[in-house]
């Protein structure tokens, strides 16, 4: 006879959800992305800090949430979403850690590459992010035109770079405090992608 209660049991989990640096806590929910950027750090570490952030699994809202509870959370400038992969792959759950983070007083950051609205159509992205609380995002622009993104961020959907622009600028409108940056390497114009920023009324920096 099988046993039903093992066939349905989510499997152990390993890695890090949560991790420290620079007084903040920051969550690392996935590994999905819908981006292949060169010069991302997952092709040559499991982690940063020292943290294991390769995820055996994707944690559940629970288990993301008992995790938190694990820490006192008045010790931190702000909760981050971040890790080795895009947040907004798991949009609601964002949503509803950030609910929950914001219950708590917590100032609440999400940094993105700016691709939810591709990756969750007919979703109003920015309104539902401002009405859960969040706080801040970083918006990762890294090129100064959509043909440079696509040759180093190698994004999945078509329109992706138009996307990162459309999502910090509704960002900026809806009053969220907005953040552009972009990596240093050879081949971009800093100068190009901080008026781009400038522009939108986001602040700027380089990583």
């Amino acid at each position: 006879m099988k046993d039903e209660n093992k066939e349905n049991a989510i499997p152990l989990f390993e890695g890090t959800i949560s991790y420290e640096a620079f007084g903040n806590l920051y969550l690392n929910i996935t590994n999905q992305c819908s981006a292949k950027c060169t010069f991302c750090i997952r092709e040559g570490c499991d982690g940063v800090y020292g943290y294991n952030l390769r995820l055996s699994r994707e944690p559940t809202e629970q288990e993301i949430i008992s995790d938190l509870e694990k820490h006192d959370l008045s010790n931190y400038k702000e909760i981050v979403f971040t890790g080795f992969g895009e947040p907004t792959c798991r949009f609601d759950t964002v949503l509803h850690i950030t609910e929950w983070l914001n219950k708590k007083g917590m100032h609440v950051r999400l940094d993105t590459n700016g691709h939810a609205a591709l990756m969750n159509p007919g979703r109003n992205i920015i309104a539902e992010l401002k009405e859960a609380g969040l706080g801040a995002v970083s918006v990762s622009l890294n090129a100064e035109s959509e043909d440079i993104y696509n040759k180093i961020c190698k994004p999945e959907y078509e329109g992706s770079y138009r996307a990162v622009l459309d999502f910090a600028k509704e960002a900026v409108k809806a009053g969220i405090k907005t953040r552009m940056t972009v990596v240093s390497q050879e081949g971009i114009d800093i100068d190009k992608c901080e008026k781009i920023a400038n522009d939108i009324g986001a602040t700027f920096r380089v990583r």
